[in-house]
């Protein structure tokens, strides 16, 4: 029996998404939440580990379960959400006979990111502000650098747990929101730690005249990290949906 849930969150005070032992994590509440509603321990699985500071509109994990709980799916969302802060809210909820694992089964990710050239208290946790001048052209027309299946181990940071650094992007484009805002959407079939921050920080560099578009390709094809830009704030990022090739949810 497999529990699957669709989760929404803030992550601007939270440690990522992976339990840990001394921070307060995303996944480290709702298995909280759900102990304090069912007596029972949950161990959940997410489709991605956002790092510290970042947010999800759509992300999906499962729970491996003997039986169901005693709850219904239905119900379920109310009760776990009574248990949590109003920064994670449980937005859908069902039981599946079905084998499924949301990170392994999944076949694509899609990721946002923003970025404003003016202050706002309104935008402080959910885009990142750049304080210095970029030529908008550049950035916009950087993005199609990374439109392509390669191993991105230049813009990553190192992990022991992923063993394949090839990624397919399928989807790399700026989209300029109004005056002050523009968005990054990125989709993969995987991504590789830090890689969509990573990639935020090279396209900037670029747009600011810091880099040379012409060197990426060198770039990545060395597949070293040393010449990777300085990560993007974490708060600009949002994972935004989890593909499948059954949407179960």
């Amino acid at each position: 029996m497999y529990l699957i849930l669709e989760i929404e969150y803030d992550g601007t005070n939270y440690s990522g998404w992976q339990r840990q032992k001394n921070a307060i994590t995303i996944q480290g509440e709702i298995e909280r939440a759900f102990l304090e509603i069912t007596g029972s321990a949950v161990s959940l699985t997410g489709a991605g580990r956002t790092d510290a500071g970042v947010h999800a509109r759509a992300q999906i994990a499962h729970a491996e379960l003997d039986e169901k709980l005693g709850i219904a799916a239905e119900q379920l969302p109310l009760a776990l959400n009574s248990k949590l802060n109003y920064d994670i809210r449980i937005k859908h909820v069902i039981y599946s006979e079905e084998k499924f694992h949301a990170r392994f089964d999944a076949i694509a990710r899609e990721y946002s990111y923003t970025i404003v050239t003016r202050y706002s208290v309104f935008d402080r946790h959910f885009c990142s502000h750049i304080r210095y001048p970029i030529d908008r052209d550049l950035l916009l027309q950087s993005a199609g650098l990374f439109l392509l299946k390669d191993d991105f181990t230049t813009f990553s940071k190192r992990n022991s747990d992923i063993i394949n650094n090839v990624c397919d992007v399928t989807v790399s484009n700026w989209k300029i929101i109004d005056e002050n805002t523009l968005r990054y959407t990125i989709k993969a079939n995987h991504f590789l730690y830090g890689m969509v921050r990573s990639l935020v920080g090279t396209m900037l560099d670029i747009a600011r005249g810091k880099r040379d578009a012409t060197e990426i390709a060198s770039a990545l094809s060395s597949r070293d990290r040393s010449l990777q830009s300085p990560l993007a704030d974490s708060r600009g990022l949002i994972l935004e949906k989890i593909f499948y090739k059954k949407n179960l949810l």
